[in-house]
């Protein structure tokens, strides 16, 4: 059996078998006007943050999300485009897809906004994804690609990339961990499953969205999320475990490199009201403007005593410039 097949059977039996504790959402479920989420979406939230923000979803944006779970961030993308068909769900699991659709009758009891033909559940896999070339607006994911390997992780990426719009989004919520694990962990496909053993660094979760050609990050939050001991785990040490949510913008690739935010900002502090470097980048006196590291870290070779540049709080809202 493979990775992937343990992976399958692993949420078969929590579609099966609602299971509260299979992963631990690092994120409270939305209060939205009118939105009712209901308990069994929420028993099987299988994530570890959120992957629905609102500044994304104007204008009516089509959806497309892969590993379906309980069908909760579904409903949750679905209040923001009420038609037809406008958010698609993918998972390869059959039960997984029949649980969600029997909890979409739920929820149009518990809202009466909402349909299940907004939401169009597919049969498919991540790595070869049932959708377009350049279709959505919005590609999302959480808590499944830190499962795969490498180069299913490589893939993965590519096929979102491939089914995104031009400055389409990919927004994604996964574990990461900064140190290094042993292969016992590694190769424990049922760890592994469980969003554990999988978590990459995020310097190379990164990587992997730009090298399949993404030209804009955003790390927007970067939170706790579980600790893996010796007494429960094949481990020498406490390893702490983060969840990140990230979106990964389909924008056109800078010559210089990648815009990545990871929550710098730059404050100007001199006599004069502004400083306008005379590449874009413009600091009125005493207000924080939101900076990609690669824009931080030129500021910061000019040497300037009047111009401070934070450390990364790996909390971005957008804005500011780079």
């Amino acid at each position: 059996m493979s990775y992937l097949d343990a992976t399958h059977e692993l949420y078969k039996e929590a579609a099966l078998t609602p299971d509260i504790g299979l992963c631990c959402t690092t994120n409270a479920v939305w209060e939205l006007p009118g939105l009712k989420i209901p308990k069994i979406m929420q028993d099987m939230n299988y994530g570890c943050g959120s992957t629905v923000s609102a500044r994304d979803l104007v204008n009516d944006p089509k959806v497309l999300y892969v590993g379906v779970g309980g069908g909760m961030e579904l409903l949750q993308f679905s209040y923001f485009n009420r038609q037809k068909g406008g958010v698609i769900g993918i998972d390869v699991v059959d039960e997984m897809l029949e649980a969600s659709q029997k909890n979409f009758k739920i929820a149009e009891t518990e809202n009466n906004w909402f349909r299940s033909e907004f939401v169009e559940l597919k049969k498919g896999d991540a790595l070869n994804l049932p959708v377009q070339d350049n279709s959505v607006d919005i590609a999302a994911q959480n808590c499944l690609f830190n499962i795969f390997k490498a180069e299913d992780l490589k893939k993965a990426v590519e096929e979102m990339y491939r089914v995104l719009k031009p400055h389409g989004k990919l927004v994604m919520s996964d574990p990461t961990c900064e140190q290094e694990m042993n292969d016992t962990l590694r190769n424990d496909d049922r760890l592994r499953a469980l969003c554990l053993s999988g978590s990459l660094p995020i310097s190379e979760y990164v990587k992997t969205l730009t090298d399949a050609g993404f030209g804009t990050i955003e790390i927007r939050a970067r939170k706790p999320y579980r600790i893996l001991d010796p007494k429960n785990y094949p481990t020498d040490e406490l390893i702490y475990i983060e969840s990140i949510e990230v979106a990964a913008i389909k924008d056109p690739m800078p010559e210089d490199g990648p815009c990545i935010f990871t929550g710098k900002a730059a404050i100007y502090f001199g006599e004069a009201d502004h400083f306008d470097d005379k590449k874009g980048h413009y600091l009125y006196k005493n207000q924080p403007l939101a900076m990609c590291d690669k824009t931080a870290l030129a500021l910061k070779n000019l040497h300037r005593d009047d111009i401070f540049i934070s450390e990364s709080t790996f909390h971005y809202d957008g804005g500011g410039c780079c």
